[in-house]
């Protein structure tokens, strides 16, 4: 969750704009969905990621502002969650888009210390359990998709609250990786129940220990691990600083050395093209499919860009699902999704 969204617009820069033109005139396409957007087409090494024709369909409209999808393979459906909202969505090709869990965050009486009290980052675990970074409960969580019975995981580093944990990635070792801006709470970094001096970026393994990764960003947002789980992404939503990070891990899952800038949004920033870095996702094929200005920012494993899905608004986020060739995209107010000829990372 950016928390300049409502107030910064963005821009692709007037070299993005002339290289894009002459390849992203939009395709017609039959869909009783309303289609929004467009993919603007940077590098013809974007046709093999996808096709020429593929629409951004618009399947969900109403939200305050949408956030964290991950596909359910069992059971086939989304899981979102509108974090001002506090609410869980749940869509479904057959059913839409119903509400799963009220209140997806906090639930206390009193909600005036928070921004955006609901939940935001949202993963699966390897025995198929939903995981939730809480902004309410300043938490990581696990919610029963029968049941929906919430688990508290995490809570604490050094003794101190999180701020409000904002997005996460699941190693196959059971680890969580996890982002934590001040986002949820009121007052932001300003906020007098901010505990912790910095808005860090964690490593929660399942016997209970909380390492700090990085305590020197200053938004942290958007985290994803490359295929091979070697490389750890941090998107920064600083407008001053918009960046993505990324780390080379070693075998114990731990950094061997500083995060190192990825890619530098800051050129395409502009009037034009709303958004901060976010949320991401990632093929098989390592290419990074990052949220940030314009949209989503589709990137080679060597920071190339070679496109740009845009949508309108910005996005807060994106994840594979269906058959693994589909992206869903929390677009501020909708849910969209668009078909690509590459094959996503599933957790």
């Amino acid at each position: 969750m950016t928390s300049t969204r409502r107030s910064t617009t963005l821009g692709l820069s007037i070299a993005l704009l002339a290289a894009g033109a002459a390849m992203s005139a939009p395709v017609p396409v039959s869909t009783s969905r309303p289609v929004i957007g467009r993919v603007r087409r940077l590098s013809p090494a974007l046709d093999a990621v996808i096709g020429p024709d593929a629409a951004i369909e618009q399947l969900a409209d109403g939200y305050v502002w949408s956030e964290g999808p991950v596909w359910v393979k069992d059971g086939g459906y989304l899981v979102f969650s509108d974090v001002p909202g506090n609410v869980m969505y749940r869509w479904s090709e057959a059913d839409g888009a119903t509400v799963f869990l009220k209140p997806s965050g906090y639930d206390g009486p009193d909600p005036s210390p928070f921004r955006e009290p609901g939940s935001n980052g949202l993963a699966l675990d390897a025995a198929g359990r939903l995981l939730v970074c809480d902004h309410g409960n300043r938490a990581l969580a696990r919610v029963d998709l029968k049941t929906k019975k919430k688990t508290i995981l995490v809570d604490r580093y050094q003794g101190k609250k999180f701020n409000s944990p904002n997005d996460l990635a699941v190693a196959k070792s059971g680890a969580i990786y996890f982002t934590d801006p001040p986002y949820g709470l009121a007052g932001i970094n300003d906020s007098p129940i901010k505990e912790l001096s910095v808005n860090g970026v964690y490593r929660y393994t399942p016997d209970g220990a909380v390492v700090l990764i990085d305590g020197g960003l200053t938004f942290p947002n958007g985290i994803a691990l490359s295929p091979d789980q070697r490389r750890l992404y941090v998107s920064v939503s600083d407008p001053d600083r918009p960046v993505i990070m990324a780390y080379d891990l070693g075998a114990d899952g731990l950094p061997t050395g500083p995060g190192k800038v990825f890619f530098d949004t800051k050129p395409l920033q502009g009037p034009n093209a709303p958004g901060n870095p976010d949320g991401m996702a990632l093929d098989v094929d390592g290419r990074l499919f990052a949220t940030g200005p314009g949209g989503v920012l589709i990137l080679t494993p060597r920071a190339e860009l070679i496109g740009v899905i845009e949508t309108g608004h910005a996005v807060a986020n994106c994840a594979f699902g269906e058959d693994g060739k589909t992206l869903f995209l929390t677009s501020d107010h909708i849910l969209a999704r668009v078909r690509t000829k590459t094959t996503g990372l599933i957790t």
